[in-house]
């Protein structure tokens, strides 16, 4: 039985990957021909950051649409064959009520929301050149972390926190702010982190190849097959978002994957292990926290320009070594991740 839900998910994670190749070229010419380009605002605040990625204005956004429409375009077709045939189509849908409404709903209702962000910014509607304030997404963050947290603690009677090596804690109505902290945080440190070509998608890559094996283990064997679709149209993105991109993933891709991240992580009880498996987003956002606090009381600055990625490349570091490097603390966090994550199971 495994064994079939094994390729049941590499099988659903490679038509994933084939999916979003064929429709990457469209959506890229969609994209050029409107002139749906990236704005980059000029700000007196950060003028390192201007002068290094000035010359990246033009570049299209909203690419990372590509991933979302991938993931939400399987599970109607794969649930519309379900429906029509049996057999091996009907093993092939992962919609289900229990494992997969509650991140499929967050992932199309925060791309939306991305998409509009975006929008905003391209017709430069909005202050500082268009687009929400990071106050302004903060709001949106949280009235969405709120009515999850609600549905979860109220609807699904969720009141427990797994502790690594500790067990199950119950923590009540504390489940509430814990669950809308972890979706803020990831939602806010995924845009934070989309900021350089390739860096969010394969951060994301490692972080949702994580939560793939810890779904299976679980066996949540539907919520595994989301993940791992979402694993293949993380690649497909990254084959055309390697420098230089060809475009950018854009709040809908960042927003719509770390909410999903948050959601998921909840789902399956590793809200402690996410910070492993997203090491990167937790010290992006760690040195942005970091830089608007000595400013404050200090009135110095700890870093040359914020988030961290942007640091190494004021200090001369080329883009591509940034991202490199990232993926590789990524990826070795992750695998600490899992293996605690195994350890505190099987002990």
């Amino acid at each position: 039985m495994e064994v079939l839900q094994v390729i049941r998910v590499l099988l659903s994670s490679m038509l994933a990957f084939a999916a979003a190749s064929i429709i990457t070229p469209l959506i890229s010419k969609l994209l050029y021909r409107f002139n749906l380009n990236k704005q980059i605002r000029i700000s007196d605040s950060a003028p390192v950051f201007n002068k290094l990625h000035q010359g990246k204005e033009g570049t299209p956004t909203m690419g990372g649409s590509i991933i979302w429409i991938t993931v939400i375009g399987l599970a109607i077709i794969f649930w519309i064959l379900a429906k029509m045939f049996s057999g091996f189509w009907g093993d092939l849908n992962f919609i289900d009520r229990a494992q997969t409404y509650l991140p499929l709903t967050a992932m199309l209702i925060a791309a939306i929301l991305g998409l509009a962000d975006d929008l905003l910014g391209v017709f430069k509607i909005g202050p500082h050149g268009g687009g929400l304030r990071v106050s302004q997404k903060l709001v949106v963050y949280l009235l969405l972390a709120l009515i999850g947290a609600l549905w979860f603690y109220y609807r699904l009677d969720w009141n427990i926190l797994s502790v690594p090596f500790l067990g199950n804690i119950v923590i009540n109505w504390w489940y509430i702010p814990l669950f809308v902290f972890i979706i803020v945080a990831s939602a806010f440190s995924a845009n934070e982190t989309d900021g350089l070509d390739g860096l969010l998608g394969g951060v994301m890559l490692f972080a949702f190849i994580a939560l793939t094996v810890v779904a299976f283990v679980l066996e949540r064997y539907h919520l595994a097959v989301f993940s791992g679709i979402t694993v293949g149209a993380l690649l497909a993105f990254l084959w055309f978002n390697i420098y230089p991109a060809k475009f950018f993933m854009g709040d809908t891709g960042s927003m719509s994957l770390g909410i999903t991240m948050g959601v998921i992580a909840m789902l399956t009880n590793t809200t402690l292990l996410l910070p492993f498996f997203a090491i990167i987003l937790v010290i992006e956002s760690l040195s942005v926290i970091i830089q608007l606090t000595s400013k404050k009381l200090r009135g110095k600055k700890v870093f040359i320009s914020t988030p961290i990625h942007h640091h190494f490349e004021a200090l001369g570091w080329p883009e591509t070594k940034v991202t490199m490097r990232f993926w590789i603390i990524s990826a070795i966090f992750t695998v600490l991740g899992l293996v605690i994550f195994f350890l505190n199971r099987f002990l």
